[in-house]
């Protein structure tokens, strides 16, 4: 059988065009499909392995939705949007086999495609318009607005590999460009940062998440794949029931604090651990330091579920869980606030990566401030 019958270009279903290799989104999922966009305005996205089409199935939509997952589930098939899948697609060939084979290789590769009606389209288009100008206008000023992009790595440099030694000595002395730089010569770098977050000292836990915070920043503006990488570990590392997640929450919230732009997708899989008495105050003080410049994914979550914290016996929760409602201004949560004005229990809050000492009271006040509108430090 000739060649060009055992391998064609991928088509969209709906339309009969051609379409383009699936790539990496901008946004950065727990889940990542590389996805695409046809002229017809369809979306797809790509399960290589052909084993998680029900995920990749999710993805589409949420995508093609502008990642509104409430859009997304409101939504019923036929009447909202239509689907459509392509079989015995190879990844690294960008063909479709009809054959299901190539050289001794199994293809098993899946395109899930998703077109919403017009009207559906229209309106996803709408949120996703208003949703951005909420988030420039909420963005402080100088902070979270124009990313700044990293400048390339010149090409004749030598490159050096990251050990152990060196990588602990640039944490320690929270040598930035160092480690950015180390980074882009040897991919091993953020990992190496990882493994310095099991120290039994908590201070230096907190200082090393900060640093894999800043570092990821500038990292990501360029290659958002290795940061993406690191993130999926420590949520991992923080799922596994056999080891301790000294450090791993307090890293993800920093990570995601530094580019919302990218990774604020991840923000929702964080309440995975607010259940656990060794994560819970990590968790409640991370989704405070992504509201500080993305209140907006925050309230994408069920974070109502959190307000019970208010009365919880630890100060140190009671605190941040003011702090976090304050930042996203939770008018739901007023009453409740009102009673700690007079908690002056005290705690320790971390800010831009140095601990300050405060009180349950100066976080409740703080926080009905900024729920009423006044202007709060």
């Amino acid at each position: 059988m000739a060649k060009e019958k055992l391998k064609k270009r991928p088509w969209c279903p709906f339309c009969g065009q051609t379409v383009g290799r699936p790539t990496e989104a901008p946004t950065r999922k727990l889940t990542e499909f590389p996805v695409g966009t046809c002229q017809c305005g369809a979306v797809y996205t790509c399960d290589a392995t052909g084993h998680n089409v029900g995920a990749a199935m999710v993805e589409a939509l949420v995508y093609a939705c502008g990642d509104n997952w409430d859009l997304a589930w409101e939504l019923m098939p036929e009447d909202d949007y239509l689907t459509g899948r392509i079989e015995n697609y190879d990844e690294s060939l960008h063909q479709v086999v009809e054959m299901k084979n190539i050289d001794g290789r199994y293809v098993r590769g899946v395109l899930y495609f998703v077109r919403l009606h017009t009207e559906m389209s229209e309106l996803a288009q709408r949120l996703k318009e208003k949703k951005d100008h909420q988030v420039v206008e909420s963005a402080p000023i100088g902070k979270g607005r124009v990313p700044i992009m990293e400048a390339a790595p010149a090409r004749d440099r030598v490159r050096r590999k990251a050990t152990k030694q060196a990588v602990k000595e640039m944490v320690d002395r929270a040598d930035i460009d160092g480690l950015v730089a180390s980074c882009f010569d040897d991919k091993k770098t953020l990992r190496l940062m990882q493994r310095l977050l099991y120290d039994p000292d908590e201070e230096e836990r907190w200082h090393t998440a900060w640093v894999i915070g800043q570092v990821s920043a500038r990292v990501a503006s360029r290659e958002p794949g290795q940061v993406s990488e690191l993130l999926h570990r420590l949520f991992e590392a923080c799922s596994d029931s056999a080891a301790t997640p000294w450090g791993m929450v307090e890293a993800i919230g920093y990570v995601i604090a530094e580019r919302p732009d990218i990774f604020g997708a991840f923000t929702r899989y964080l309440l995975r651990y607010i259940g656990e008495q060794s994560t819970q105050m990590q968790v409640i003080w991370a989704m405070g330091e992504i509201a500080r410049t993305r209140p907006d994914l925050i309230r994408d979550t069920p974070f109502f579920n959190l307000f019970h914290f208010l009365q919880h016996p630890e100060p140190q929760v009671r605190g941040l869980i003011a702090r976090l409602l304050g930042r996203v201004k939770a008018t739901e949560a007023a009453l409740q606030l009102m009673v700690l004005r007079d908690d002056n229990a005290a705690l320790i809050v971390r800010e831009n990566g140095k601990a300050c000492t405060t009180t349950v009271a100066a976080e409740a006040v703080k926080a009905i401030s900024a729920i009423h509108g006044e202007k709060t430090a």
